[in-house]
């Protein structure tokens, strides 16, 4: 993608956000300006991924919607900083995905509470 573009697509989205500082939450030319971002954004990843891997990407956003949101966030970020050579291919995808697995993987523990209240294990219980 060109640096042009990119620069011509963040002074648009600019804009969109200082003219919508002002408008009351639900206005039409918000939701104007949020369906102007997805289509953005589905241009950028359509220029980004080949095939294979936007449909990894779409099955993705069907179970997990927010690590969906945040791999597109990553690529799109990679693509505005010129980070890609070329199109993402599937193999590429899974690796982008592992990252930001690890990046949000939570630890998980287990602490088990015992309470003391009646012990059977003493012989004085009747």
């Amino acid at each position: 993608m060109a640096d042009e573009e990119l620069e011509a697509l963040r002074e648009r989205r600019l804009g969109e956000l200082r003219a919508g500082q002002g408008e009351p939450p639900g206005d039409p030319s918000q939701q104007e300006a949020k369906q102007r971002e997805a289509e953005i954004r589905n241009t950028i990843l359509a220029q980004v991924l080949d095939q294979a891997a936007r449909a990894r990407l779409s099955n993705l956003a069907l179970v997990k919607p927010d690590k969906a949101k945040a791999v597109e966030n990553y690529l799109i970020q990679m693509a505005r900083f010129g980070q890609l050579a070329g199109k993402v291919s599937e193999q590429g995808l899974i690796e982008i995905l592992e990252k930001v697995s690890q990046q949000t993987e939570k630890k998980t523990t287990v602490k088990f509470n015992r309470r003391k209240v009646l012990d059977s294990d003493e012989e004085d219980d009747y």
